[in-house]
């Protein structure tokens, strides 16, 4: 990089984290800690929101995707909306008259401690994991544009470690109040590097044509087949992103549950999400993939060689697109979006840590001062676990890959033991059992035995090519399973009382 951008990056850095830590000075109890003393309008959240959901790997990963194969990528990402009516109509009147502080304790409530410690693994492991995908990319994105050794398995962890302590500065010192300042200031950040990008590669374009002329019409289809490409197939990346990852991130995430729950009230929280689907999110959607978009069509045109596709394109392109200053502002938001992803979720797994395991169990009855001091110290070592994951992600081939990989396992016995919780009255304690422990065993002995997947494929081919796609289309056999075992579990055992379950299901909201 050029010293400008250089100066631009490390004054970003230094900025958020100082910005961050500031805003929190004045955090003084776990409920500001973890829910910022719920006193933000929609706008606040819904901006912050989107800073969360965009994350880092967003951009690498879906500028890469984009090139490949052009507009069909945003099948991952506009895929939201079907989502909004048992979010808004169950799960948003819930949280609010239960009065639960997380995940797990609803699950604690609706069916039992036994259901709230399976919960608490499960989904610590997903918050967790996801932290080190996001420090996995930094890694990536930052060796690319200044290694720090010429080793760059090294150099890739040194930058994930770095912005793994400055996350860990700044939501340590503020927690929620932290997080949400810093992630709207970075969510306008992301989004408008990101549509300035794809601004100034449309004009470059015109010189040659314009962007539609160079954008072929193999790459304008807003679908993929429904069984291929192996790694691509439309039905597999319905039922891993559109069902299964989509309905985790706004269901069973505790950093977006914690985020609406820092809302004034829930009609705030509403008007958040309605903004943030409607609106933000196809915003987002141009944002993260524009780069691609605008790569592919720029080799057609023969102004870009393709070099670096992949992972690296956004990068690429950028630097193609961009002189030295705007160059570093572009890719200071491309941090700007991990660090927005992972502080949340850091924050999340602390207050897991604190409401799940420390306060019930470890040392129930302590003062308020004394648990956020353990929210503080779960924070730190939340970092830390974030970093030692980022060696295994390096294992995949792409980000893509690794991501679809462990959101297909770990999320379907999550999303169909909360989205039954919700709805159906009938689902009991040992069927929600069945789902996550039953569900989770079997979702890991299909990646032993491939064939379970096989009935559950849509036709592709699990030879060659076709097992990565298996990776995806998991997520469908997962959701089949979970239910199934819920189903038969809850129909021989006896469900609740219409008194037990009240605040707790649809239809026994007061």
């Amino acid at each position: 990089m050029a010293t400008i951008d250089i100066v631009i990056l490390v004054g970003y850095f230094s900025l958020v984290t100082l910005f961050g830590f500031l805003s929190g000075r004045g955090t003084k109890t776990t409920n500001e800690y973890f829910f910022a003393g719920q006193r933000y309008g929609w706008f606040v959240i819904a901006m912050s929101c989107v800073a969360t959901v965009v994350g880092s790997y967003s951009f690498v990963k879906y500028s890469g995707r984009a090139y490949k194969y052009g507009f069909a990528v945003t099948q991952n990402y506009l895929n939201d909306w079907m989502w909004v009516g048992i979010f808004i109509g169950a799960w948003l009147p819930i949280l609010w008259m239960s009065g639960v502080a997380s995940v797990p304790e609803y699950f604690h409530k609706r069916f039992g401690p036994k259901v709230r410690a399976a919960v608490t693994t499960l989904l610590v492991l997903y918050m967790v994991g996801y932290i080190g995908i996001n420090f996995r990319t930094l890694g990536i994105v930052l060796h690319k544009l200044q290694p720090l050794t010429d080793d760059p398995y090294m150099s890739q962890l040194g930058w994930s470690s770095i912005v793994a302590a400055l996350c860990a500065v700044y939501v340590t010192s503020g927690g929620q109040v932290s997080v949400i300042i810093t992630d709207l200031f970075q969510g306008a950040i992301l989004l408008v590097a990101g549509l300035v990008l794809v601004g100034i590669g449309i004009s470059m374009l015109q010189e040659h044509g314009g962007f539609w002329a160079n954008f072929g019409p193999e790459h304008r289809s807003a679908f993929t087949p429904l069984n291929k490409p192996p790694d691509f197939a439309a039905a597999g990346l319905f039922w891993q992103d559109g069902i299964a990852n989509t309905a985790a991130f706004f269901f069973v995430n505790q950093g977006l549950m914690m985020r609406f729950l820092s809302a004034k009230n829930q009609a705030e929280g509403r008007k958040a999400l309605v903004a943030v689907m409607l609106i933000l999110m196809p915003l987002a959607a141009i944002s993260v993939c524009g780069g691609g978009w605008i790569a592919r069509a720029l080799e057609t045109a023969g102004v870009f060689n393709g070099a670096g596709t992949g992972d690296e394109i956004f990068i690429e392109i950028t630097r193609l697109l961009t002189k030295p200053g705007l160059f570093g502002l572009i890719m200071a938001a491309l941090t700007a979006a991990l660090m927005s992803t992972a502080d949340t979720l850091i924050n999340a797994t602390a207050a897991v840590t604190v409401n799940d395991v420390w306060r019930p169990y470890v040392r129930p009855g302590q003062s308020d001062a004394y648990y956020l001091k353990v929210a503080r110290w779960a924070s730190i070592a939340t970092a830390v676990c974030g970093i030692l994951l980022v060696p295994v992600f390096m294992g995949f081939t792409n980000l893509f890959d690794a991501h679809g990989t462990f959101t297909a396992v770990i999320t379907p016995p999550l999303v169909v033991a909360l989205i039954l919780g919700l709805l159906w009255r009938r689902y009991t304690t040992a069927g929600a059992l069945a789902t996550l422990v039953g569900g989770t065993l079997v979702i890991l002995l299909s990646m032993k035995f491939s064939w379970f997947i096989d009935p559950f494929s849509h036709g592709i081919d699990p030879s060659g090519e076709g097992a990565l796609a298996y990776k995806y289309i998991r997520a469908f056999f997962g959701i089949v399973v979970c239910c199934g075992l819920g189903v038969i579990a809850s129909a021989l055992t006896k469900p609740k009382s219409a008194a037990e379950l009240k605040n707790l299901v649809v239809g026994e909201i007061e």
